[in-house]
């Protein structure tokens, strides 16, 4: 298992950056969450098998046709209670019911 913490720079909010991940982390099977930020990027909490969580952050760099990925930063996310998670109140880890879901935006 492995959990990344994502953050994508570039032209990234707009574009359908935000469905089109949710849906190819659904698609390899990761769960997590995506939101946008307001200095203009896309944070994302990606958690599932090494292979899909790593497929996913290569398709991050590059992202929808729309996209101009600048860069994608990970660091590694560590469990912990939900108050442990990156912010006070985000869910952590990320619940495998519930997919790989859009938060509201910070």
């Amino acid at each position: 298992m492995k959990a990344l913490l994502l953050r994508v720079h570039g032209r990234v909010q707009g574009v359908g950056y935000r469905e089109t991940l949710r849906a190819e982390a659904e698609r390899l099977g990761v769960t997590g969450w995506v939101r946008n930020r307001a200095d203009g990027t896309v944070e994302a909490l990606a958690c599932g098998p090494a292979a899909a969580v790593d497929a996913l952050v290569r398709w991050c760099e590059r992202g929808p046709p729309l996209a101009q990925v600048q860069r994608v930063e990970a660091r590694p996310a560590t469990p912990g209670p939900a108050s442990a998670g990156p912010e006070p109140g985000v869910p952590w880890p990320p619940a495998a019911a519930h997919g790989f879901r859009r938060l509201p935006s910070v």
